[in-house]
């Protein structure tokens, strides 16, 4: 199957069940999107599929075929890619940083649909779990980038 990612089209020989994330990380080795749950609640494991926050731990790579699929990879070849991680470190948001990667793109996600986002739009959007808490950092950056 030919997915295109970051940009590039690739032919990956998998069984069209494996879920992207597997695909991303094993077989095209972007280890940048991370594995947290397997179930979809965690959002460690959020990609762009033409544009919008998709949770790939359990999306299957079948369905991302003639998709354009983003990773945190080339999350700063856009304008608000790069917004979002300038505002993501001047608000100092990470703390161990490993669901960092699926927050900046569900948050550029969201920004390139909304590029400003009531409170509501922010807190709906950012639904990804993290362990250090970070959630009002994290609500900040995304204002800031809004703002940017």
């Amino acid at each position: 199957m030919q997915l295109t990612v970051n940009g590039t089209t690739r032919e990956v020989d998998v069984d069209p069940d494996t879920p992207l994330l597997w695909v991303i990380r094993e077989e095209l080795g972007l280890t940048g999107t991370k594995y947290g749950c397997g179930i979809a609640a965690c959002g460690a494991c959020t990609v762009l599929v033409d544009g919008y926050a998709t949770r790939s731990c359990v999306t299957p790579a079948s369905s991302a075929e003639g998709t354009e699929i983003r990773t945190i990879e080339t999350v700063e070849d856009t304008d608000v890619g790069r917004r979002v991680v300038e505002a993501w470190v001047e608000n100092q948001v990470p703390q161990c940083g490993y669901c960092q990667s699926g927050q900046v793109l569900a948050a550029t996600a969201l920004l390139s649909e909304t590029p400003n986002p009531t409170d509501e739009d922010v807190e709906a959007a950012m639904s990804n779990l993290c362990r250090c808490g970070t959630y009002n950092k994290i609500r900040d950056a995304v204002r800031s980038a809004s703002e940017a």
